[in-house]
């Protein structure tokens, strides 16, 4: 079974009414789901769920296994059978190999509930112009486990015929103003998770990017979707952060999510090129901008200007700038919020989720496509990493003599060769990328500073400065750019001796 679940607030329950291209009638029923498993949960160790469902005056007894839930697209193998008067019955399983496997895991303990959702349920059944069936539903009521509940409302989009990337096609349409969100656990691990921890989601919190473990096995196309699929993850959580949340991290991982999502891009050009590739990467560049215009400013206020206002207390216009650059960040802020809830935000969050897991990059007239889908992931690690790295070679030549532009292009091209290593790392020994990574690392704290310098110099030496008329801002504003320049020029004297350090640790790869 393929289907999309999403999350949505009770006021964005989309009408079952809108016409894809054909709605049957809709149809409303309740039903009582109870999830079963050992004192010791050994089912959802194993990643199976034994399911009893009331539905009407019927019992159907369910197994759902080997599930996988990635970019809200749920794929699992589903499994029912009556159930009368409501008992278990494991011999009744028809697949042999699931219900052998079920029977040696419990192992003769006793099973009892865990959980239990109890739902009102609007179905109909959406039929495309290309011929994709699909069955809408949107689930409203409550998860359940002990004295505990919880609300629930979801919407899941199940395929019944045709192309998995119909069901996106399909979210487009009934959701079309925005305010969807992907759903990250299925019912039953809401349940579980209600029993063991009292809610039925995630901690919301910052997501800091993730390191992707490649198989030397895999084709460079798998490989490419595993850390896809890690880029969207991160950068749709902190859509979310950003939305509900007040940290500021928040902002700083979109826009990290976003960057390495390009990189990504940049990396598997060779196999992903497609027209499809190429608007996506415009899509996150104009979001990268967007989020890039809040994080600046809070650099800003809360790093920058608060730090020279703690080193000199003597010089109060630096806390009067900290404050008046906090409040353009908080007005941004709400800015940025709007956007990501509306609709271009969500339409590049479903199309990108598309991408990844529906193939998006095929191109049929490209006949030699498929050749290069399939080439080892270590042929194209190698490769990708020799042109990153003469990149930075070619940018650090004549480095004690760069201007401050070509030291820009050159922080950039670290940034990218890091983020290569970082998606192939798994490839290769430790010890032979550890020290590498380390003191890519360090060159790019040096370049830290001098970013900080052009982000100063870009928001306050504009025309439109808010409280530019004011003296004492004036003179808050002098002093920070002409501070972050002088900590910046005094680190860049230790770049050269850095980069000798990067060059010797010699590239690992080869």
């Amino acid at each position: 079974m393929a289907a999309i679940l999403a999350r949505f607030a009770r006021v964005h329950i989309p009408s079952l009414n809108h016409d894809p291209h054909s709605v049957a009638t809709i149809l409303k029923r309740s039903l009582r789901s109870i999830y079963l498993d050992t004192p010791e949960h050994v089912l959802k160790k194993a990643g199976i769920a034994l399911r009893l469902r009331r539905d009407g005056r019927r019992w159907i007894q369910g197994v759902k296994a080997g599930a996988t839930l990635h970019g809200g697209l749920s794929q699992v193998a589903e499994l029912e059978n009556p159930a009368p008067g409501g008992r278990v019955c494991l011999d009744a399983i028809p697949d042999a190999s699931i219900r052998e496997e079920i029977v040696g895991r419990i192992n003769g303990a006793p099973l009892q509930p865990v959980c239990e959702t109890v739902i009102k349920r609007s179905t109909s059944e959406l039929v495309l112009a290309d011929g994709t069936r699909a069955e809408l539903a949107v689930d409203v009521g409550e998860v359940r486990a002990g004295e505990r509940s919880a609300e629930l409302s979801e919407l899941e989009i199940e395929l019944l015929a045709g192309n998995a990337s119909g069901l996106f096609d399909i979210a487009h349409i009934l959701v079309p103003e925005g305010g969807l969100r992907f759903s990250r656990l299925s019912k039953a691990a809401r349940g579980y998770l209600l029993a063991e921890e009292g809610r039925i989601d995630l901690p919301l919190a910052p997501r800091n990017a993730e390191n992707v473990l490649l198989d030397p096995a895999q084709t460079a196309e798998q490989a490419a979707r595993e850390v896809l699929r890690e880029c969207l993850d991160q950068i749709a959580t902190n859509v979310v952060v950003v939305r509900q949340l007040n940290d500021i991290e928040g902002a700083h991982q979109l826009r990290i999510g976003l960057r390495r999502l390009r990189s990504a891009f940049s990396v598997y050009a060779p196999v992903l090129r497609s027209p499809e590739m190429k608007r996506l990467d415009g899509e996150a560049r104009w979001l990268g901008q967007e989020v890039g215009a809040l994080r600046d400013l809070d650099v800003v206020a809360n790093d920058m200007a608060r730090r020279e206002a703690k080193i000199h207390p003597d010089e109060p216009e630096l806390s009067a700038l900290a404050d008046l650059v906090l409040r353009q960040a908080e007005e941004r802020r709400e800015q940025l919020r709007k956007l990501l809830v509306g609709a271009r935000v969500q339409a590049f969050l479903i199309d990108l989720a598309r991408f990844v897991e529906t193939r998006g990059w095929l191109v049929p007239q490209d006949f030699s496509q498929t050749e290069r889908l399939a080439a080892p992931i270590a042929e194209l690690a190698g490769q990708s990493l020799d042109k990153r790295w003469k990149r930075v070679a070619k940018r650090a030549r004549g480095l004690a003599t760069l201007t401050v532009e070509q030291r820009h292009e050159l922080r950039k091209e670290l940034k990218k060769l890091r983020y290569a290593v970082e998606f192939f790392c798994s490839l290769f020994p430790a010890k032979r990328v550890d020290p590498f990574l380390k003191r890519l690392k360090k060159l790019q704290t040096l370049f830290g500073d001098l970013n900080d310098t052009a982000t100063m110099r870009a928001m306050f030496t504009g025309t439109d400065v808010s409280g530019a008329e004011n003296p004492s801002i004036q003179r808050a504003i002098g002093w920070m750019i002409g501070a972050s320049q002088a900590r910046a020029e005094f680190g860049w004297t230790g770049v050269k001796a850095l980069w000798r350090d990067l060059e010797q640790a010699q590239p690992f790869w080869r």
